[in-house]
């Protein structure tokens, strides 16, 4: 019963909800988290939105977003009360921080290699395979799906928000408004980022910052880098990787008008 005071009763806490809304600072980390949330799960809300489209018609389409979005704010509220319990840990920390690395390197030396631009992925065997299993409705299948996507997908995401911050209630806020713009926007979302590559660079990027952060804050170590030096650093990003996108298309075309 402590544990779970101890990871959920920050959520039911007013004083720290009224902290957050009224902290300038702390709207600036919830910003970063959207923004950080929208890249990393765009792909994410582009295989959803495909997903519906096996259902017969528009409101069935929507209807089920719905749920999916409703079970998405659910699982999230779940994960990330477990999460602000075990990231005291240092052993869960330094695993995080490890596992963040991965995704970086990954990123720059095997994944960057292939493509940068951003497609729907394949659907994962593991998660659709059930279908064939079970007998319900094609509506309750595909919001299921929806669901299980969710879960599979979300897990980076709330891993780098937990590192950014370990207020839940900053996460929650973020996660939240993250969510719900990523899914309303992700064709624009993903139209932007493959018009602007460098912004998936920028992201992963991020990610080894946030994998640094997460492992200097271990006891042994014990260096704590600010919440707000993340959202300058995010700023600093942003304006790096849209300067370096100006002079990549302008030496570009120069080439093309010499040929």
């Amino acid at each position: 019963m402590n544990a779970l005071i101890n990871m959920y009763g920050p959520f039911f806490d007013l004083n720290n909800w009224k902290t957050v809304i009224e902290s300038g600072s702390d709207w600036m980390v919830i910003f970063s988290l959207v923004v950080m949330e929208c890249l990393l799960s765009v792909d994410n809300a582009v295989v959803l939105a495909a997903q519906t489209q096996s259902l017969p018609d528009k409101v069935q389409q929507e209807k089920s977003l719905f749920y999916g979005l409703i079970g998405a704010y659910i699982f999230r509220f779940i994960v990330i009360g477990l999460g602000v319990y075990l990231i005291n840990f240092w052993w869960i920390k330094a695993l995080g921080a490890l596992y963040l690395l991965y995704l970086g390197i990954r990123f720059f030396l095997v994944d960057k290699r292939k493509d940068t631009k951003i497609e729907v992925p394949k659907e994962r065997p593991e998660v659709h395979g059930w279908r064939k299993y079970v007998k319900i409705s094609q509506f309750w299948q595909v919001v299921i799906s929806i669901e299980l996507m969710d879960i599979v997908f979300s897990i980076d995401s709330v891993l780098a928000s937990l590192a950014i911050s370990e207020n839940p209630v900053i996460v929650l806020i973020g996660g939240m408004i993250g969510i719900l713009a990523m899914r309303g926007i992700a064709e624009i979302i993903m139209s932007f980022m493959n018009r602007i590559p460098e912004l998936q660079d920028m992201a992963y990027f991020l990610i080894l910052f946030i994998a640094t952060k997460l492992f200097l804050s271990i006891p042994a170590i014990d260096i704590e880098i600010p919440n707000t030096v993340f959202v300058f650093v995010l700023i600093g990003a942003v304006i790096v990787t849209l300067v370096v996108h100006v002079v990549k298309d302008n030496r570009a075309k120069a080439k093309q008008n010499k040929n």
